[in-house]
């Protein structure tokens, strides 16, 4: 059985056809004399003499031909956006697959290359299905700010970023996943300006790449840890031209190469013509392409801010859906997402009422700590509270509270906290009623807030529940707030109040405090969130507050509090909404 014919493709204008001799010289030079090779040239305009240049060096196993990619460019033209600051030869490797049907896999390589390694081990390389065999991009993982670029623009890691300067295609698979029209749909999508289609490359075949030994690419870049004998392809990346500049890092070995061709003497005068201005602009050019990289890393609306936007943006719809869902169904009580499931809260893990000294601080500190993250919030314009109504029923208590609120957003109990802090009541201190999984589960910055910001963790234990109502009334007959969500569940931007437990009502008739009811309208402001959506601006109403009678036991003023405070609720949504309180359960 003979072995496969070596299909190797470059991609070139004839500004850069004398380069293509020189690294399909070297390569030809350096190949198994046994192995059959079948060179293509990609190009829309080459002059009949450059074309010459590389067809001398065809030999009884080297077929070399010029493919001409213009007719399949204009048969793509109206799916392609080629913009000015591409240079059409870019794309061309996007086109091998679907130009040549016939074929499983190819070789890219691009002309400002020495090969010093054969040819041939490489395409004999078994990609399985991977899209591509490639090599790591040294300037990724050797310069932070375009490591951070690839990481923080195209999302995909540093060390897992290729140079898709040479490339093993498996052109099947390309064919097969249809690489090529994910490319166009990106090009529609966002404009990657740094290393362009090598962007998006990375994006379309990451976790898709074979690895190839270094060796096989490597870049005149930064660092090279082995020696450059051992080197089976040099690649002469960005700056690093050896026809630019004498002192360009192992430019010996080019003019070793180029000394090997018919081209010498025209690259001999490429180098003696270019200029120190003009190595000055490369100098310009490099720094703004760093730049560039930064520039791209910090954009609000850079790719994958704009993706991963997308994707909550789909996820909310989902949960949208979900809450009709849930209303049609008169589910109000249940949780439309899914949290992480949270483990059983022990009652030997947890003191309600911290008076030591180190659980203080740590109450202070997180204090602090959610403050300021509050204040960036409402800075950032991603926590906007546009007005707060009733404040003076706030300030008037002279007790302790039940406080309710409908319960739409992880941060709404920021809210109803502004307002405590507008009442001005420093001498009672305001706790939230959470859930169990938010105090055992939660890790960091926002762990720490739910295991000391003044917080009632619930839970699934009797003995700790026990606990729990014991801190909870004490609170209460000391004078405190407690922040009950009575609706149970969070609703996602949901507007309308949901039906009430009677819970919060007990702890208010039981303790001889009033219920303080809170309810939050919103609507959209002109600041479009992380998630795809309108930021909520807020208005919050704070009604009477509604004592508990002596004359009825706990239960029957458990009942009455809770129709009142259902009363507040619903009149508030009627009149900020100008609409009659309905629930799809009633129509359906």
């Amino acid at each position: 059985m003979t072995d496969p014919t070596v299909h190797i493709f470059y991609a070139c204008d004839d500004a850069f056809i004398k380069y293509t001799v020189v690294s399909l010289s070297s390569m030809i030079r350096s190949a198994d004399p046994n192995g059959r090779y079948h060179v293509h040239i990609l190009y829309t305009a080459v002059e009949e003499r450059s074309k010459q240049q590389v067809l001398a060096l065809a030999r009884d196993n080297w077929e070399i031909r010029f493919d001409d990619v213009s007719d399949y460019l204009t048969s793509i033209t109206d799916k392609l956006p080629i913009r000015d600051y591409y240079s059409k030869t870019t794309y061309y490797r996007l086109f091998i697959a679907e130009m040549f049907p016939e074929l499983d896999k190819a070789i890219y390589i691009d002309s400002d290359t020495v090969v010093q390694g054969d040819i041939r081990r490489l395409f004999m390389t078994d990609l399985r299905d991977a899209y591509v065999g490639a090599c790591h991009e040294q300037a990724m993982v050797q310069v932070d700010e375009y490591g951070t670029y690839a990481e923080k623009v195209v999302g995909v890691s540093r060390y897992n970023y290729f140079n898709a300067g040479v490339l093993l295609i498996n052109c099947r698979q390309f064919r097969l996943k249809y690489v090529l029209d994910q490319f166009i749909r990106y090009l529609h999508t966002y404009d990657f300006v740094v290393t362009q289609d090598e962007d998006y490359l990375n994006l379309i075949c990451k976790d898709h790449v074979y690895w190839l030994d270094q060796r096989w690419n490597t870049e005149i870049f930064g660092e090279i840890p082995y020696p450059i004998e051992e080197a089976h392809i040099l690649h002469y990346i960005m700056q690093s031209k050896p026809w630019h500049y004498e002192d360009c890092r192992h430019a010996d070995l080019f003019w070793a190469a180029a000394a090997q061709t018919c081209v010498l003497d025209e690259l001999r005068a490429v180098l003696a013509a270019y200029t120190d201005e003009e190595r000055e602009r490369d100098r310009e050019a490099g720094e703004r392409l760093l730049q560039l990289a930064v520039t791209e890393t910090n954009r609000e609306d850079n790719f994958l801010n704009r993706l991963n936007r997308l994707n909550r943006a789909k996820d909310r719809v989902e949960i949208l859906k979900k809450i009709e869902q849930y209303e049609r169904e008169g589910r109000f009580d249940e949780d439309v997402e899914e949290d992480p499931p949270g483990r059983m809260l022990m009652p030997d893990e947890i003191e309600y009422i911290r008076r030591g000294r180190a659980d203080r601080l740590k109450t202070k500190l997180a204090y602090k700590m959610a403050r300021e993250f509050l204040q960036k919030q409402i800075d950032d314009k991603q926590f906007i509270v546009k007005e707060i109504r009733g404040i003076e029923h706030f300030q008037n208590l002279q007790s302790g509270a039940v406080i309710t609120c409908n319960h739409f957003n992880a941060f709404d109990s920021f809210a109803i906290q502004l307002a405590y802090e507008a009442a001005k009541q420093p001498d009672r201190i305001f706790y939230r009623v959470i859930r169990e999984g938010n105090y055992t589960s939660f890790p960091g910055f926002y762990g720490f807030l739910m295991r000391h910001y003044n917080t009632l963790p619930l839970s699934s234990n009797h003995q700790t529940m026990r606990k729990f109502l014991t801190a909870v009334n004490q609170l209460l007959q000391e004078g405190h707030f407690v922040l009950v969500y009575p609706e149970q569940g969070m609703w996602w931007n949901y507007r309308k109040p949901r039906p009430l437990k009677k819970s919060a009502f007990m702890f208010a008739a039981k303790n001889h405090v009033p219920v303080l009811p809170c309810f939050i309208t919103m609507k959209d402001s002109d600041v479009m969130g992380d998630d795809g959506f309108f930021v909520q601006e807020y208005t919050i109403h704070v009604g009477e507050p509604i004592a508990p009678d002596p004359a009825l036991s706990e239960r029957r003023n458990a009942d009455a509090m809770m129709a009142q405070n259902s009363a507040f609720w619903k009149a508030v949504y009627e009149e900020e909404y100008a609409t009659p309180l309905t629930y799809l359960t009633e129509t359906s």
